[in-house]
């Protein structure tokens, strides 16, 4: 069963231009199959570009446990280079009626 699922990244690297496009090429190839849509918000300061990348939708994982590892087996090398922060939530879907439980 498909859980919500919200993930927060933030990504970092020396200023050069396109850092967004390059981003959301790892998000797509990491997510690949999976039932997740993201916004990517661009900025370069100080000779850095950054990305904050919020990413929703919903996912195969139960807990953000089994996130991380899916991210740790299955990310390349230049997603961990560039990742400086992170936050998620998985919220697993319950079984019948929100209000009872059992419908």
């Amino acid at each position: 069963m498909n859980n919500e699922t919200y993930l927060d990244f933030c990504f970092v690297k020396e200023a050069s231009g396109n850092f967004a496009a390059e981003i959301d090429k790892l998000l797509s190839e990491l997510f690949k199959g999976v039932l997740l849509n993201w916004y990517l918000d661009e900025k370069s300061i100080d000779g850095v570009d950054i990305v904050v990348a919020e990413v929703k939708g919903m996912g195969k994982w139960e807990s953000e446990e089994e996130t991380i590892e899916f991210i740790e087996n299955h990310a390349e090398d230049t997603f961990w280079k560039y990742l400086q922060g992170y936050q998620m939530n998985v919220y697993t879907a319950k079984r019948g009626c929100n209000t009872c439980g059992s419908h």
